[in-house]
């Protein structure tokens, strides 16, 4: 589905059955995070960026009597949702620009903040949706400190993709630790903050690129319009990918990918 055309760029809606082909990998920090939100029957729960709803159905297993409504700006992710799960409430939505309407005991987000800009702004808008004692659970993949971010960043900067590349590295919104902290401080009496490294063991390279290719890497493809253009442009991320992310004895390779947690409470 085309969402936009515009000079230099097609940007083509997500693809869930892409997405969901590493469910595994994608769903776990959802459930490490949830299990560190020590709340006992919230009423209302809000999953922000909601894809496919893989991640509001670990939601939905800790607390199944509680409403749980999942958002996202994605029509093909919430048809997907509404498809697998149409018992539970989907909101098709953009969380950075879009009202909605309610409070919430959590407001949930695993993986999807990086999309929407202006973060400062974004976390007080979360802060007015909570209601009283309420928190929000938060997942910030930092994309930009793992070698296939850097790989990615110093490729568009090449000559050949240079001028495609304008702009692309401005549509993620990733900040620190730090940066996080002194925001939601301002808002919250109480943070709690944490980072891990995943280590996702794949099947080949390949398999790391073709994980990349449904989130980071997607809106780099999108500003090349050939198919010849495509295939170099991940022809050299791959030969970047087998010099950073080298083969294990048996085959398989490992893929850290760094994520940054946190929960704030009112």
């Amino acid at each position: 589905m085309i969402l936009h055309k515009g000079k230099g760029m097609v940007k083509t809606d997500w693809n869930p059955e892409l997405y969901l082909k590493f469910g595994k990998e994608r769903t776990q920090p959802a459930i490490d995070l949830v299990s560190r939100i020590h709340v006992e029957h919230p009423r209302h729960v809000i999953d922000i960026g909601c894809g496919p709803g893989n991640s509001t159905q670990v939601l939905v297993q800790r607390w199944p009597q509680t409403k749980v409504t999942g958002v996202d700006n994605s029509p093909a992710m919430i048809e997907k949702a509404r498809k697998d799960y149409p018992q539970q409430e989907w909101l098709l939505a953009d969380a950075g620009k879009d009202v909605i309407v309610g409070h919430f005991d959590i407001v949930f987000s695993n993986a999807a903040i990086q999309w929407i800009p202006d973060h400062e702004t974004l976390l007080a808008r979360f802060y007015h949706l909570l209601s009283d004692q309420g928190l929000i659970a938060i997942q910030v993949p930092q994309f930009r400190d793992i070698p296939i971010g850097k790989s990615i960043s110093r490729i568009a900067q090449g000559s050949r993709w240079k001028s495609a590349a304008v702009g692309v590295s401005e549509l993620l919104t990733i900040h620190n630790y730090a940066f996080y902290y002194d925001c939601l401080a301002k808002l919250f009496p109480s943070v709690e903050m944490w980072e891990t490294y995943y280590m996702h063991v794949l099947d080949s390279h390949n398999t790391i690129l073709e994980m990349i290719s449904s989130t980071g890497l997607r809106p780099y493809l999108e500003r090349l319009e050939t198919t010849t253009d495509k295939e170099d442009f991940t022809g050299e991320l791959l030969a970047a990918i087998r010099k950073d992310y080298p083969l294990q004895e048996n085959g398989k390779v490992i893929f850290p990918f760094k994520r940054l947690f946190f929960i704030a409470r009112k």
